[in-house]
């Protein structure tokens, strides 16, 4: 015969689910601070499991492995960059507030947080299919969205939104990662985001202010 389940009460359940939670979220900020500190390569998940106040087996009852657990920290990253792009003042155009987005992803390369697990690490962890993937489900729709928008608006002229979303996409990532990268990388945002501003001008035919 099977082992019978445990009985739990709504309250209790509850409980449960909320303790599971908490640890789950103890393992992604601990793992979080790490790898922004150390890098992914240089952090062990008894490292991780000390700094979260948690056993090992919490750690792989959350995630297969520590990769796993750095896409977590890489997709809380990203969720907050997408909430930061929707704070975008609303008494703009859809096409002002895509450059705002774009020249902001330029300013969070240059934070700690993004610059090691997003632009660094990111492409080494996850192999560059993957990280190109993610970076479009989080930043194409935004991308695709917006210049709809404008396009509605008439603040640019009728455009191939999926294939011009992608190629921006595309410049903003390439852009961020050379900032990263970069041995200067305030000198590397500024001339970057002066070459967004000029790329992205083109489309209404006004020159960059």
């Amino acid at each position: 015969m099977g082992q019978e389940q445990p009985n739990f009460s709504p309250t209790e359940a509850n409980q449960l689910a909320s303790r599971s939670a908490d640890t789950k979220q103890a393992l992604i900020d601990a793992a979080r601070e790490l790898f922004v500190e150390n890098g992914y390569f240089q952090t062990g998940t008894e490292e991780i499991v000390r700094a979260a106040g948690v056993t090992r087996g919490a750690l792989y009852h959350h995630f297969s492995d520590k990769k796993a657990l750095f896409l977590a920290v890489f997709e809380a990253i990203e969720e907050e960059l997408i909430g930061s792009s929707a704070q975008l003042t609303t008494n703009t155009d859809s096409f002002t507030r895509l450059q705002e987005a774009m020249l902001g992803f330029l300013d969070a390369s240059l934070t700690p947080e993004v610059q090691r697990v997003l632009l660094i690490d990111g492409p080494a962890v996850l192999g560059w299919q993957e990280w190109r993937a993610l970076e479009a489900k989080y930043g194409l729709g935004v991308i695709q969205e917006l210049l709809k928008d404008a396009i509605e608006q008439g603040v640019i002229p009728p455009q191939p939104v999926t294939a011009l979303a992608h190629i921006l996409l595309a410049a903003v990532d390439e852009a961020a990662l050379y900032i990263a990268n970069s041995p200067d990388p305030i000198a590397a945002r500024d001339v970057s985001a002066s070459a967004m501003q000029a790329v992205t001008a083109g489309l209404t035919g006004k020159s960059p202010e």
